[in-house]
Order: C-alpha cells, then structure tokens, then sequence
C-alpha cells in the first residue's frame, strides 16, 4: 500500500467486521529512538486461537469473497521490511491488538499518510462504534474521542456533513498544532 493509514483503515475495518464497539488506534512518532509504531486495539469478537497462529498467511482468511487475506500479511511486511516488528494477540470474547513498529527513517517507509482523511473515513464507517486516537509525536500529544464528541454534541451519530467537516479540520489541525510544536521547541533549544 502507498500510505500507512490505508494498512490502518483496513485493520479498523477488521474491527468493525469483528463487532467492536470501541476502537483504540495509537500512533507514536519519535525522531530521537527513529522509530513509528502503529498500535490498534479492539473489544471484538477476537479471534479463535488456532486462527491466530497462521492469521498473517495470505492464504488464510474468513472472508467468503474472496481466497487471500492480504490486509495483516502486508502490514506485516511493511513492518519488518523497514527493520520493524509485526505482533497481533487475541482474546476471543476480548478483542484484538495488532502492533506495527517501523524505522522511521528507513528507505522503504511508506508515508504515514493523511491520517485527518483516514480518521473521518474511519467515523463514517463506524455506525454506533466509537473511535479513540491519540497520535504522540515526539511527546507533543493529539487525542480524538468520538465518545467524548458525542457527549458534548449530545448525539448518538457523528455522521452529519457539518460535524464531518469540523472533524477533518479538527483532526487536522491538531496534528499540524503537535509538529509544530516539537519544530518549535527544536529552534529553542540551544
């Protein structure tokens, strides 16, 4: 895939698949361990443990579309292409968690991608479930919390043109607002 937020919205979409009512997806950037992991968790249905064990086969998917399951064996790839890790675990009736860890600076490294795009794509897909993501970029924090937006709003769908549009710019300005300040404080320290 051309972008890491196109891995990341094929496993939330597993998610959604696998009944989740809440999804966790973490990012954390940081240039002084050159790292980027990629953390997503769920409350799903999980997946059966003599499934686990070969889930990363292309070959191996639950899906009666189609023969391959391409999503997590080329998330896994990417991952350990670019001198990452690649590690899933399950609890069936508990969810799923699936880490992708990359080198950041590493030739092969994919762009992360419009993540602002990715996450209103993600709340439109959602329905009812909700979406938790907090992006760390060098230790400068950006969260969004559907739940939260919901509460505040008073609603129980977030998929009206105005709260979409409001998402895209919020979404996006946080992660411009987290760079920003870790430029910032680069030109400041001596």
């Amino acid at each position: 895939m051309k972008e890491l937020s196109l891995h990341i919205l094929d496993i939330t979409q597993n998610s959604i698949r696998a009944q989740a009512k809440l999804v966790e997806l973490f990012i954390v950037e940081s240039t002084a361990n050159n790292e980027l992991t990629i953390i997503i968790k769920d409350n799903g249905c999980g997946i059966p443990a003599d499934r686990l064990e070969n889930i990363t086969d292309p070959f191996v998917t639950t899906r009666t579309t189609r023969k391959v399951g391409l999503g997590l064996s080329l998330f896994k790839a990417a991952a350990e292409g670019c001198g990452g890790y690649f590690e899933i675990s399950s609890t069936q009736g508990v969810g799923t968690k699936v880490v992708a860890s990359f080198k950041r600076d590493h030739i092969d490294r994919v762009p992360l991608g419009n993540m602002a795009d990715t996450i209103l794509t993600m709340v439109m897909s959602f329905g009812a479930a909700d979406l938790i993501y907090e992006h760390d970029y060098n230790n400068q924090l950006f969260v969004f919390n559907t739940q939260e937006i919901k509460a505040t709003l008073e609603v129980e769908s977030l998929n009206e043109p105005d709260i979409l549009n409001w998402i895209r710019e919020y979404v996006s300005e946080g992660l411009k607002e987290i760079q920003e300040m870790m430029e910032e404080a680069l030109w400041q320290s001596p």
